[in-house]
């Protein structure tokens, strides 16, 4: 082989293992190490080293100073970020919910599925003078939210058990706490939908969320409404219902689903 291709294909090669180490490392939560590393890839702990110490001089991972494993670095996060803006959840949801809040009149939210609780990941304000909604990056509960109840009810029985079975925490004094009483509205949810959360997660506020489903038929994350209690009943309008199952439908199309909802 010319000296310009030998070059060429081990550059290759190791841009290869680079993508590699980097894909594992990414899909390990707790961390991961040098010989762990070389045993799943193949290779050298000499050479896994090599770019592990190239990669977290780029920021692409980090060693924790008390470890010898490898965990996703900032540049690798902020990376995920813009290209979940642009092409995950993020933005298969931003015109929706626009036309959502135009439609009703309402603040509207989307939030993303997480193992921990649903994460606020874009809303848009409601025309009333008076802010009322959730700030991005907040986490949702499985129990004291409308997102995360309509979110389980969605899963699959193991995560749902594994809901019902962790800690239920309230919020206030309207919040879920029993298993048997929160596994009884998944199975409402499932039924028709939608979810509501007056009082539950905090005092004053509710919110009407729907589930987003995957090409997979599973839920990936929810949209819906929020507001005052007072203003959004536990049995919420049929018009707003409509609104946000419309929502649901149209967001879960773009995310990959066939759109024929087991609901609404």
């Amino acid at each position: 082989m010319p000296e310009g291709d030998k070059k060429m294909a081990e550059g290759l090669q190791s841009v290869i293992l680079t993508m590699q180490i980097v894909e594992h490392v990414a899909r390990t939560g707790k961390g991961v190490g040098v010989t762990s590393l070389a045993t799943a890839l193949g290779t050298s702990k000499s050479r896994i080293h090599r770019h592990l110490q190239t990669l977290v001089q780029q920021g692409y991972v980090f060693q924790h100073e008390d470890s010898e494993r490898y965990e996703i670095g900032h540049q690798l996060v902020s990376l995920g970020q813009a290209v979940l803006d642009n092409s995950g959840l993020v933005g298969a949801s931003r015109d929706s919910l626009l036309a959502l809040r135009d439609r009703i009149g309402r603040s509207a939210v989307a939030s993303q599925l997480t193992p921990e609780g649903m994460l606020v990941i874009a809303t848009v304000r409601g025309p009333s003078p008076i802010e009322i909604g959730v700030r991005v990056g907040s986490l949702l509960s499985f129990n004291g939210s409308a997102q995360g109840k309509v979110a389980a009810a969605f899963s699959s029985e193991a995560f749902q058990q594994r809901v019902l079975t962790g800690e239920l925490t309230a919020y206030t004094e309207h919040t879920i706490t029993d298993p048997e009483q929160l596994a009884a509205e998944f199975a409402e949810i499932r039924a028709r939908g939608w979810a509501t959360a007056p009082n539950q997660a905090a005092l004053g506020l509710n919110t009407l969320a729907s589930p987003i489903l995957d090409a997979s038929g599973a839920a990936c994350g929810t949209v819906g409404i929020v507001d005052l209690a007072q203003s959004l009943d536990a049995e919420p309008d049929p018009e707003h219902i409509a609104a946000v199952l419309d929502t649901a439908r149209r967001i879960s199309v773009l995310m990959g689903h066939s759109g024929a909802l087991p609901f609404g």
